[in-house]
């Protein structure tokens, strides 16, 4: 019996943040069973959500990762469903931070398809991006544009999501927006934020000097972050995260798609040819 089901795991944050993830998902739960699972690789939300599939008599599993980078939690997510031996030498249980050998593996019957990608880099986010921009009304010669993410802890994994930004900030400079800049606050540690928050600071500064408009979009899955405050003082235009929009829909059916044909299983969300035929792609640029 092939049942195939989406499990999504997200960060989860008040009840705006995951009223958005929420409503991007119902578009989903009409065509198959879903369950989200908030936290960081949290083992009792995905716990949960396992059950809620297994209710369902679903036993094919696409695991569907909703975060920026795709290195995010993967290693405790990788342990936690039986992937790998290993446990990671810290994790979070809840909001707190446990040494890896207190982590068992989730129970489940069913197969789990895992999906490895994140949001950055995506052709749904450069479309969201060129969105987002085209919603604050400015002329693109005019404008400076900051994209502004989370950022990362070590300091490869950290490279590696400037590099996928890099992708959106190509997407807007060929739509002719005069500066394109990428930055990661790297907000949960305190010496490279120190630093972070000091050049974030001062490009924003210069594209007021240079008499531009300075737009700043959160490369995030929603909300404004802790930007408001770093940025204190400045003058700039700030826009929405990557939620609400339905981009992140499409983004998750691409995912969980790609996952059940990987496996050679017949996917209830489109076909198998249809998903490889046709990758994401952002919108056509603006005139």
């Amino acid at each position: 019996m092939n049942r195939p089901g989406i499990l999504v795991m997200a960060h989860g944050g008040g009840p705006e943040w995951d009223g958005r993830i929420n409503a991007a998902l119902k578009p989903l739960r009409d065509r198959v069973p879903v369950a989200l699972a908030l936290g960081m690789a949290d083992p009792g939300t995905l716990q949960a959500a396992l059950d809620s599939l297994a209710e369902r008599r679903v036993n094919n599993v696409a695991v569907v990762r909703l975060f920026v980078s795709g290195t995010a939690f993967l290693h405790p997510t990788e342990f936690l469903f039986g992937l790998r031996s290993d446990p990671p030498r810290r994790a979070m249980v809840g909001h707190r931070m446990v040494d890896g050998s207190e982590l068992q593996p989730l129970a489940t019957s069913g197969r789990i398809l895992l999906t490895r990608e994140g949001l950055a880099g995506s052709g749904e986010v450069a479309g969201i991006l060129l969105d987002r921009i085209g919603a604050v009304g400015v002329r693109p010669r005019e404008t400076g544009v900051l994209l502004l993410a989370h950022g990362m802890g070590v300091g490869a994994e950290n490279e590696h999501l400037i590099e996928a930004m890099n992708e959106g900030a190509h997407t807007l400079r060929s739509a002719g927006y005069a500066e394109v800049r990428v930055a990661a606050l790297r907000e949960d540690w305190a010496g490279p934020r120190a630093e972070a928050e000091r050049e974030i600071r001062a490009a924003v500064t210069a594209m007021a000097e240079q008499g531009r408009n300075a737009v700043v979009i959160p490369y995030r899955v929603s909300g404004f972050g802790p930007y408001a405050k770093v940025l204190d003082g400045l003058e700039y235009v700030a826009t929405e995260g990557f939620l609400p929009h339905q981009l992140i829909t499409q983004w998750i059916l691409a995912r969980a798609t790609a996952a059940f044909c990987s496996a050679g299983l017949a996917s209830p969300l489109a076909t198998c040819e249809k998903a490889a035929a046709e990758p994401a792609s952002p919108p056509a640029q603006p005139q």
